[in-house]
């Protein structure tokens, strides 16, 4: 299991977090749980997965990441 945490811009409520929620955990093989109050999100993924398929998912609904950790 591969483990990635991600720093989010531009989520201001609980509908925002959970919005970024949803599309990250469309992602085939990815469990993410986001943090409103530190605008991030942790990653646990099944296999291998880009970053900018990550940042992509993100920005689809909205959202800025702003940086990608391992």
């Amino acid at each position: 299991m591969l483990e990635k945490s991600l720093k989010i811009k531009g989520m201001s409520c609980s509908h925002c977090a959970t919005r970024v929620e949803k599309a990250l955990n469309s992602l085939d093989g990815v469990e993410a749980k986001v943090d409103l109050a530190s605008n991030s999100a942790k990653l646990t993924l099944a296999k291998e997965l880009s970053n900018e398929e990550i940042k992509k998912a993100v920005e689809n609904v909205g959202y800025e990441v702003t940086e990608i950790s391992e």
